[in-house]
């Protein structure tokens, strides 16, 4: 008997990535089949249990403005929100939420048994079947060959995975879970380019061992936000998370496990995330700072378990117990479970095109950590991407991709197949040159009439969007059009030591001005005032119709840059074109045009090795 149809699409594995790309093609119509070793852990929060962060949370509303369900996840299960960065310009603001760890699993499952479209599989892919440059389907551990028009690989750190704590070490793609072997090993043998990366993390605590008095608490925002653009869910109780700090102690007593330690001692081969380290790395490379912070946070609303971020280590556990219980707050604590490392293979991401399919085999997509990044936002993002375009190349479609300057999803899969990684990726604000343009409140405005029009966001988003949309032209039109007189605004203005007004002016020329906010202006002006309630009017329509207002000049002047740069997307290079023909360029240049095979002027500018006048050559060749 044939168990299985032919799918349009088999996602392999069910981590950020696997999940959203499964979404994304089911959605959009395809018949698609999500294969993982266990059903249980369907988007499990292998680290910390918190969903954006900076630049991480434009990527959740990116995301979600498409009709991804990150956003919609994290709303749910969220047990505190802080929008970060809030004292800084609003490119820089970026939404946080701590969530509960099991619940985030189950809505996700619970979101995923809800698609049309979609079935279930567990199991282990040990290959993929490939007839000449093509794939059409996967092998998996139970001997069953399941066919497709397209593969999805979202294997996280599982290929080849193992895990490492002091001088124990054992296969495992996390704590609790089995590696992947088999299908590693193939994509090699098929001609791909395989290395290995490191990421870990800190000890689990029972919260019931904490001492809450000696650390510092952290409360969530008094009016905590939504990720999701679609639905609006009320954060009415948060846990709070706490803060505490290293010290010389701890650090001594850390330093007393080096010996044993499997990054110093040369059995860690991969290379681990810059950007969030291990204890003892930062002990190693910050050797003048006598303490580090660290977060305790909750994993959850009935849970006594904590993660203690900051902390990550592969130190024995013995060790990471001793300095444990030096950290203030922590003399009685006991752990559930000791810190960690893993390493993984993954490909370089060099090896892909703009829809993250690969070159060397058609109709294959890679997506997540297998990639080179790190995070589940990251991950996410390349899911849902995949899953789009997996679909779109069944239909012949043209493959979907977003610029850089209209979305940070671009910015990272431009960045992962032009310049490649040779550390774990993470996004940051400062990676986006048109950060200006990619702020976390204006998601929807850039990608949801493009999703909609691709056939993944709804209708019900779409319309949302439109409201939204004609409700802060509204407001801005009044705000430029109306004008507030002396009497109504100066006491207020004294307040905030900011020159009086001598006679009626726009309600737009006070706006600009640093000290004042929209908030102040409603109190001040009883039209403006009305004209919010009768228009009902929330704070988020609010809060994007300041920003369009107080930062028009920045915004308009970034967006000139944006098409001028884009003029350099037009301009096509072929892939067959001959780049060692070019004896004017560097040879660093040729042979990384020759690998990477960009496929515009643009995308050739941005790779590590080819410099300005590389460029100007190119031009010249071809005419422009």
């Amino acid at each position: 008997m044939k168990m299985f149809e032919k799918y349009d699409v088999i996602v392999v594995g069910a981590g950020h990535a696997g999940a959203e790309a499964a979404a994304a093609a089911a959605n959009l119509g395809s018949k698609v089949l999500l294969v993982t070793m266990n059903l249980n852990t369907i988007a499990q929060m292998s680290c910390n249990p918190a969903m954006g962060g900076i630049a991480k949370g434009q990527i959740v509303r990116e995301i979600d403005a498409m009709g991804g369900y990150s956003g919609l996840v994290t709303d749910k299960s969220m047990i505190q929100f802080r929008m970060l960065n809030k004292s800084k310009g609003p490119a820089m603001w970026s939404p946080r939420g701590q969530n509960d760890r099991m619940l985030f699993s189950a809505t996700w499952r619970k979101m995923l048994e809800e698609t049309n479209n979609l079935d279930f599989w567990q199991d282990t892919v040990t290959e993929i079947l490939v007839k000449g440059d093509y794939v059409y389907g996967v092998k998996t551990a139970m001997g069953l060959k399941i066919e497709s028009k397209t593969v999805i690989l979202t294997n996280g750190t599982f290929l080849n995975g193992k895990i490492y704590i002091g001088t124990k070490q054992f296969p495992g793609g996390r704590m609790g879970d089995p590696a992947s072997y088999g299908l590693s090993d193939q994509i090699k043998d098929l001609g791909f380019e395989t290395e290995r990366l490191k990421t870990g993390t800190p000890v689990r605590v029972d919260g019931r061992t904490i001492d809450f008095s000696a650390l510092e608490e952290q409360k969530g925002d008094e009016n905590p936000e939504n990720f999701s653009y679609l639905e609006k869910t009320k954060l009415s109780e948060q846990r709070s998370c706490w803060i505490t700090y290293t010290s010389p102690k701890v650090h001594e007593i850390l330093k007393s496990g080096f010996g044993e330690s499997p990054m110093f001692n040369g059995r860690i081969q991969g290379i681990g995330p810059r950007y969030c380290p291990s204890i003892e790395d930062k002990i190693e490379r910050f050797s003048d700072k006598a303490r580090h912070q660290l977060f305790v946070e909750p994993e959850g609303w009935n849970t006594i378990e904590y993660y203690l971020n900051g902390f990550s280590s592969s130190l024995p556990d013995y060790i990471q117990v001793k300095a444990l219980k030096k950290i203030p707050g922590f003399k009685n604590a006991k752990i559930f479970r000791p810190g960690y490392a893993i390493e993984y293979d993954y490909f370089p991401p060099t090896q892909l095109n703009y829809n993250l399919e690969t070159k060397l085999i058609k109709n294959l997509f890679f997506a997540g950590q297998i990639n080179g990044t790190t995070g589940y936002e990251e991950a996410a993002a390349q899911g849902i991407m995949a899953g789009i375009n997996a679909h779109r190349k069944i239909k012949d479609q043209e493959p979907f991709v977003l610029k850089r300057s209209e979305a940070y999803i671009g910015v990272l899969i431009d960045d992962l197949i032009t310049k490649g990684v040779d550390e774990p990726y993470r996004m940051f604000t400062s990676r986006a040159e048109h950060r200006i343009l990619l702020r976390q409140d204006n998601a929807d405005k850039r990608l949801t009439e493009k999703s909609y029009h691709l056939g993944l966001a709804s209708e019900e988003r779409y319309q949302k969007f439109k409201v939204k949309d004609s409700k802060i032209q509204k407001l801005r039109n009044f705000i430029l059009e109306n004008s507030i007189s002396p009497h109504e605004l100066n006491t207020k203005l004294a307040q905030y030591k900011t020159a009086p007004l001598k006679q009626r002016v726009k309600l737009a020329t006070v706006l600009l001005r640093p000290q004042i906010n929209l908030n102040l202006l409603l109190t001040a002006s009883k039209s403006l005032h009305n004209f919010v309630i009768e228009n009902k009017m929330d704070n988020e329509i609010l809060e994007s119709t300041e920003i369009q207002i107080k930062y028009e000049g920045y915004i308009k002047k970034e967006e000139e840059i944006a098409i001028k740069l884009g003029k350099l997307e037009n301009i096509i290079l072929k892939d067959d074109f001959d780049y060692n023909q070019l004896t004017s360029i560097s040879y660093e240049a040729r042979e990384k045009l020759t690998k990477i095979k960009p496929k515009t002027i643009g995308q050739a500018s941005r790779i590590s090795g080819v410099s300005p006048s590389d460029i100007n050559v190119l031009l010249v060749y071809l005419g422009r």
